[in-house]
Formats: C-alpha cells, structure tokens, sequence
C-alpha cells in the first residue's frame, strides 16, 4: 500500500469534522424528510383537495419522487466539481440550495389561492432540494472517510449517516409538536409552513461551521500529484466521470445494487408508514408522528455502533445483515401495524430501522473505499444517487398504489422482499474494502485479498 501522505488528523480535528458534515447532513435532511411528512400528511388536502384521499397522497407522493429524479444531475455535476475544485466548497453550495429551497416551499401559495398552479410550483423547490442532496451526500462521507483513522473509517464515517435520522428525528418532531399543539385548521391554514421556514435559520448555523473544517487531505495530496503530472508534460487528466466509467463500472453498478432494499426500505418505514398507519390500521397522524419519532432516535443511536461493527467483521457481513433482516421483516412489521396499537407500531417501526441501519452505517466507507481519490466523489454519488431514482423515488407512490389496488400490504411486503435479494445479490459480488488505502489516487487496488491478509497479520 501507500504511505500515507499527511499526519493523521487529532482525535479532536476528527471530531470537529466529523461535527460538521453530521450537522450538514441533518439540516439537508431534515429538509428532504420534512417535504416527504408533508406530502403523507397535509399536501394532499393543500395542493390536491379535489381529489380522492388516496388519489391526493398518490399525487402528493409524485411531487415526492421528483426531487429523486434531480439527484443523478446533482450527483454528476456535484461529483464533477467536487473531483476538481475539492470537497468543502461544493458542501457549501449544496447546503445553501437546499436551504433556499425549503424556506421557498414555506412561502408557496396553496390549490385555494391559485388553484392548479400550486402543484407545479411546488415542484420547482422539489427539483432544487433533490439536486441539492444529491451532491451533498458524497461529499459529506468523503470529507470524514479521507480524513479519517484508517482503522475506524467505518465507525467514524458512519456518523454522517446518522444525519439522516437526526434530520427525519428533527422534522418529525416539529410536525409532531405542531400537530400536538395546533388544531388541524390551523395546522391546514398556516402552521405546516412553519417547520419549511425555520430551515433558514437552520441553514445558517450548518454554514457557521462547515466553513470552519479543513479541506480532505487525502484530496489535497491527490491534486497535488495531478498537478505535478500536468506540469511534467504528461496526458490530459481525464473527466471524473470518463474515468469513473472507465475504471470504476462494476463498482458502480456494486453500489446502485447494493442501495435497493436500504433506500426503499427506508421510504416505506418512515414515509409510507405514515399513510399506511392513517388509514389501513386508523391511527391518528400523532400516534404515527410519535412512533417514527422514537424509532429515528434509536436508528440515531445503532448507526456507529453497525458502523464499529464493520470495521471489526468487514462491510459486506454487516451490510447483508441488514439486507436480510429487513426483508425477513416486512410481514411481521405490517401484521404488527394492523394491530393498531402504539406498542406494536412502534417496534415494528423501530426494529425496520436497526436494520435499515445495518446497510445505512457501513454505506458511507463502503463505496468511498471502491473508488479512487481524484475519481471518489464522482463514483460514490453517482452510484448512490442513480439508484435513487428507481428505489426511494417510487417506493412510498408504488407502495400507496399497491395498498390502493389489493387493499393489503402482501404485495407491499413482496416489493421489500425483492428489493432485498438484489441488494443480498449486489454485496455478495462486491470485494471486502476495509482494508483499502483511500490515498491511492488510480485505481482501486486489485490485490484486496492480499491486502486483507497482510493487514489482519499486522494487527493479529
């Protein structure tokens, strides 16, 4: 392997930036989650009252799935970017986008002011959120995967992650506390537009210190050596995503496999449910509001504890726990939801996410370790994000509509189930990464077994 090209970061520096891609990555979160509760909850009635109920969510859900469709062009131009100019700067932006966009939707006017006009306009800040996170992801992970100890990448990269049920935590709470504390004509007439607008103020503390971390080493050295082979005469640098394609293919489709059952897993856990436990099982929005809100504050908590796992047993073992255990869950889940109890939903909920987790926690140092460091922003969002697009996109409007045909959530649970066996697929084919050098700046080394061996030896 290389040496390595810089001193390894403080435990105090780790932690700063470990500190400031996670409060990133919660705040764009929060705002992705938040229009996604939203459209389960209130945007039928506000952007599509002359609609049928479920007809009005199938809607609300497909304004849903267009913010998915804007981050494979996130990934790539993010990725693109983020390969040439750096990590941070393009954090910066992604962050500001996102943040802007959600305080727009705060201020759209609704179908009772300008009738069909609403839904499209509400689609246009759903376009810049899903660009926004698309390039927000890669980056995040990468800025503590290329700062990181070596040794505890998994642990330490996994904390980014963790955004993700920070933010669901974040924006469910405030729904919840709105609900709790609103009738539901004021909650319709002006308080939903409360928690799109506190994104603002949000946004400008997620800015205070993401200015403040440090640019990836392991990116610097990258350009540097980029740098000096342009000025020895040698060939043009190659674009990210040429090279990406290039080299990288396989891992790619690796990574876009692999994100099936966790991404749609996710969105039918904590989207859909909110459907689901509305009107199959006839909870109230605040009993469903409640459970997803507990479970996401023990998904916060299982996600570096899966993410230590893996650097102890590997990536692949702890992500096929996840992709196992979530399909093994789906009957059970939905059966415990039509018991109609808090109790029931609430573990059904909580234990769909300590399995999400498993596959959610070691994703982050997982695909940074399939790709080169010049080529690594580009690979891993693009991996990530174009799966997006046929997972979480449609998984709350396909499941809406296969409880709309069938009224049963069989066929939801077998929609889970398949998406499990080709992530179970995708991992079993991929190569253990966790003894990979990320300051190897060509390509992904091919001697992983060797590697393995001689790493284990080292540390036996």
């Amino acid at each position: 392997m290389a040496a390595s090209a810089s001193a390894p970061p403080t435990t105090r520096s780790l932690k700063r930036i470990v500190a400031a891609s996670l409060i990133g990555t919660t705040i764009e979160w929060y705002d992705f989650f938040l229009y996604g509760s939203a459209a389960a909850l209130v945007f039928p009635k506000l952007f599509f009252p002359e609609s049928d109920p479920l007809v009005g969510t199938l809607l609300s859900f497909l304004t849903y799935a267009v913010g998915f469709a804007a981050r494979p062009l996130g990934a790539l131009v993010f990725g693109h970017y983020g390969d040439r100019l750096g990590r941070k700067k393009l954090l910066v932006l992604s962050l500001l986008l996102m943040g802007a966009a959600t305080f727009a939707i705060g201020l759209l006017p609704t179908h009772a002011t300008v009738g069909v006009a609403a839904p499209i306009l509400l689609t246009v800040p759903r376009l810049v959120q899903g660009f926004a996170l698309g390039g927000e992801w890669g980056g995040a992970v990468l800025l503590v995967s290329e700062h990181g100890d070596a040794k505890r990448r998994g642990f330490w990269a996994s904390w980014p992650q963790t955004g993700a049920p920070a933010g669901q935590l974040l924006a469910t709470g405030v729904l919840s506390a709105l609900t709790a504390l609103l009738s539901d004509s004021a909650f319709g007439a002006w308080g939903w537009r409360i928690p799109f607008l506190l994104s603002g103020v949000l946004v400008i503390v997620g800015l205070w210190i993401r200015l403040s971390v440090d640019e990836s080493p392991v990116f610097k050295a990258a350009l540097a050596q980029a740098e000096a082979r342009k000025g020895a005469a040698a060939a043009a640098e190659k674009m990210p995503l040429v090279a990406v394609l290039r080299h990288h293919w396989r891992d790619v489709l690796i990574a876009m496999g692999a994100r099936m059952a966790e991404n749609i897993s996710y969105y039918v856990i904590t989207a859909f449910i909110l459907v689901y436990a509305t009107t199959a099982a006839e909870l109230s929005k605040q009993t469903a509001l409640n459970a997803v809100l507990v479970a996401s504050a023990i998904h916060f908590a299982v996600i570096p504890v899966w993410g230590a796992l893996s650097d102890r047993f590997g990536r692949k073992p702890v992500y096929l726990i996840g992709a196992v255990g979530v399909g093994l869950w789906m009957f059970p889940f939905f059966a415990l939801i039509d018991s109609r109890s808090f109790g029931s939903l609430l573990l059904a909920v909580t234990v769909g996410l300590i399995f999400h987790g498993a596959m959610y926690a070691p994703q982050a140092a997982f695909f940074s370790e399939m790709f080169a460091t010049r080529m690594r922003y580009s690979g891993a969002s693009i991996g990530a994000q174009f799966s997006s697009v046929a997972a979480g996109a449609p998984a709350p409007l396909i499941a809406t509509a296969l409880l709309e045909n069938y009224h049963s959530s069989t066929m939801i649970s077998l929609y889970v189930i398949a998406a499990a066996l080709i992530t179970v697929l995708a991992v079993v084919c991929a190569k253990e990464t966790r003894h990979r050098d990320l300051e190897n700046i060509e390509t992904a080394p091919e001697r992983d077994a060797s590697a393995a061996v001689a790493a284990d030896a080292r540390t036996a």
